[in-house]
């Protein structure tokens, strides 16, 4: 028998060539001898026969076998319509498998989803493409879907097919490049790829760029996981997000790398689980007084040592650490807990692994064609294409996605000045000016405009946080005004000079006091972040306790006072593991931080130095309702240089609770220094870096102050502080 497909059909099916296998394949009408029949075709190799089964009578048809490779049709006279059907084909050993015909289903994305999604426009659009459980006519099975409009075939392939890509040849829809098609029967926890052949005629195996479930590294394929079974507890925590002004609120974030927070060195040095990890460190987050933890990156990634920054599984939470359903409990836990979850989000770049995004069809699909664009230089990474609407799509669902799907609180964007820029850290002769000759990244500025409004339309109280090192305006100014319309901005800026300042030897501090006021020149143009981050303690940079000068004493005394400074001004905080006890060596990846550290009392004086700021941070209003705006922050005097002192005062939003901070930037007592203040009566010390409790000399002022009324410094009282060596000293009114 000849088949009714054309021979060159019948060839592009035989070696997964079709661009629409359905077309070929299944119940077609077709006209034979003047008269309508309906024809049923099958590729099946491996197969010893093969029959043609209808659903609603039973009555079965032997197919026959067209080609050696097992390509097979009958012809039914006695249908004039295509009919639902079953196949049922023998095997090896005689055993009969019956099955419905992927080939006799209809598309399952809409016209307007492929509109959208080709628009750049369909903010859910990870609820499309990638592999999701469908019913169709009554069938259940898995739904699979890619963006490949350069290849010239797709299949999809895994342990339920043989890995043979003749098995499930995919259809491309039209002109929009999406490539799909339903598997009847299939069930969650089934592996699987994409096998894209290009254009070229390579053969490429890659993972699911919207999979939701990746095996463990170092094997690389998706796995199919509906995202369900997870009954989530936060709604009361989702509400009171919803309607709070989080800017006004204490934020303390406490970042995490999940692989070496802790480990079970009993058990090989392994991971903690993600419902291990809750347990044990919300506990902590909670003892330590945290408003937030902060992720570096779960998204699945292949090397360790990237930490998460190099990704390719963006909708996967990475395996090392459970499932997506456990890291679903994690998030659930901490809100239970009142404690929020941001994760960092690389949406800057991502890299070559042949198995993911990188020339995903053949072709710079994902990313630039030209390396000036295209290139990081600095990561051996690509860089996303943002003026392509579907890449743009890609990304911006994403972000939607984390927060919808897994209920995450904010997202901090990482490396948001290398997306800026299109000469970041490039020369001359490396990079290609925009339309207007500038060298700013419009496309990358308008993606990042639409997130930020995307993200506030659908999620308000969600925020975003932008690691931007340059002084580019209006990062968290809405987008409105010509913002980017982030929540809040990493203070690159005050973290330098911070670092700079501490690490020089208190003697010459007085030559470098500048370091310590310019900060407040600019504090209020953007809604700043105060980071002591993971980037300040690798690469040789040093724990930030061996930043510090001096001996072992000094060390501890200067890292208290970093701390006490850092939470007396305006902005939100965020401290590194590790470096709340004083981790001595620089963070290592690849090990648990030394919590054996923490019996010691430097150590432990250190930690609860660290929980009585956020305890006191989180009681004060003062200390973190106004952070964004002058009215908040008044200097008493900036200018003592010859001292190393300088004094504020923190303002509440009622300018009635306010506190008043000093420091003592050099290990010499100052005992009765004057500052003034503008009411008289007496001043509670509510902090002292310097106290017993902490490690310190345990100078300080019995308790309470009362103000004389000798004007000083413009004001109409003051006090006379004692202000120990190396410290800050917290003092409130009433």
């Amino acid at each position: 028998m000849k088949s009714t497909a054309s021979a060159d059909a019948v060839q592009r099916i035989i070696h997964a060539e079709h661009h629409d296998p359905f077309s070929v394949l299944g119940a077609h009408v077709v006209t034979v001898k003047g008269k309508h029949v309906v024809a049923v075709r099958a590729f099946l190799p491996d197969t010893l026969a093969v029959s043609v089964v209808d659903t609603a009578t039973s009555a079965e048809y032997e197919m026959v076998k067209i080609t050696e490779e097992g390509f097979y049709e009958v012809l039914l006279p006695q249908y004039t319509e295509v009919f639902p059907y079953r196949l049922k084909r023998k095997v090896a050993e005689n055993r009969i498998e019956l099955f419905n015909d992927p080939y006799s289903f209809l598309p399952t994305l809409t016209d307007f989803d492929l509109y959208l999604f080709n628009s750049g426009d369909h903010h859910r659009i990870y609820e499309k493409l990638g592999a999701h459980e469908f019913e169709a006519s009554g069938i259940r099975g898995v739904q699979f879907a890619v963006w490949a409009p350069n290849a010239k075939s797709v299949s999809v392939v895994g342990d339920f097919n043989g890995w043979d890509r003749r098995r499930h040849a995919m259809r491309v829809l039209g002109a929009s490049g999406v490539w799909e098609i339903f598997v009847p029967g299939l069930k969650e926890g089934e592996i699987y790829k994409f096998q894209v052949k290009t254009k070229s005629g390579t053969i490429i195996d890659k993972a699911d760029p919207y999979g939701t479930e990746m095996e463990q590294r170092p094997k690389t394929a998706s796995k199919i996981n509906f995202l369900q079974r997870h009954q989530w507890n936060d709604g009361s925590w989702i509400q009171h997000r919803t309607g709070s002004d989080h800017l006004g609120e204490p934020i303390s974030i406490y970042e995490v790398h999940l692989g070496s927070w802790a480990r079970k060195t009993e058990e090989n040095n392994r991971w903690l689980t993600y419902r291990e990890m809750a347990e044990r460190l919300v506990a902590y987050v909670l003892e330590r007084g945290y408003t937030h933890i902060e992720l570096l990156p779960v998204m699945e990634h292949p090397l360790d040592a990237s930490w998460g920054y190099q990704v390719t599984g963006y909708f996967a939470p990475t395996s090392r650490f459970g499932t997506p359903q456990d890291f679903m409990f994690f998030v659930d836990y901490c809100h239970l807990n009142n404690i929020g979850v941001i994760l960092d989000w690389v949406p800057a770049h991502f890299p070559k692994d042949e198995f993911a995004l990188a020339q995903f069809d053949g072709t710079h699909l994902y990313e630039h064609a030209d390396p000036r664009k295209g290139e990081h230089q600095d990561w051996g990474t690509y860089i996303f294409n943002y003026g392509r609407n579907e890449v743009r799509n890609f990304l911006i669902s994403n972000a939607l996605f984390w927060i919808e799907q897994y209920h995450i609180d904010g997202l901090r964007i990482d490396a948001v000045a290398s997306m800026l820029y299109l000469d970041y850290s490039r020369k001359k002769g490396e990079w290609i000016p925009n339309e207007y000759g500038g060298r700013e990244n419009l496309d990358a500025i308008s993606f990042l405009k639409d997130t930020n409004n995307l993200i506030r339309k659908y999620f308000p109280g969600v925020l975003t946080i932008a690691e931007e090192s340059t002084a580019y305006p209006g990062v968290t100014t809405d987008t409105q005004y010509g913002g980017l319309g982030f929540s809040l901005k990493w203070n690159m800026g005050w973290m330098h000079d911070m670092l700079v300042y501490f690490s020089n030897d208190p003697l010459f501090r007085t030559y470098h006091h500048n370091n310590l006021t310019f900060a407040l020149l600019y504090a209020f143009s953007e809604r700043f972040l105060l980071p002591l981050s993971h980037d300040e303690v690798v690469h040789g940079k040093s724990s930030l306790l061996h930043k510090m000068p001096g001996d072992d004493w000094q060390k501890f005394s200067n890292l208290r006072l970093l701390y006490g400074l850092m939470y007396g001004f305006p902005g939100k905080k965020l401290l590194f593991m590790g470096s709340e006890f004083g981790q001595r060596d620089e963070w290592n990846a690849d090990q648990s931080l030394d919590w054996h550290l923490t019996q010691f009392p430097p150590h432990a004086g250190l930690l609860k130095w660290v929980s009585d700021l956020n305890r006191v941070y989180r009681k004060e209003g003062a200390l973190h309702q106004v952070d964004f705006h002058y009215a908040g922050f008044e200097w008493i005097d900036f200018h003592d240089k010859a001292n190393s002192v300088i004094s504020f005062i923190r303002k509440s939003n009622d300018g009635k609770e306010n506190v008043i901070v000093a420091c003592n930037f050099t290990p010499v007592p100052r005992p009765g220094y004057r500052v003034g203040v503008p009411d008289a009566g007496r001043y509670r010390e509510i902090l002292n870096s310097d106290s017993t409790f902490y490690g310190g000399s345990n100078m300080g002022n019995a308790g309470e102050i009362q103000s004389e009324p000798i004007p000083y410094q413009n004001r109409p009282f003051s006090i006379s502080v004692n202000i120990p060596p190396l410290s800050a000293v917290y003092l409130k009114q009433g």
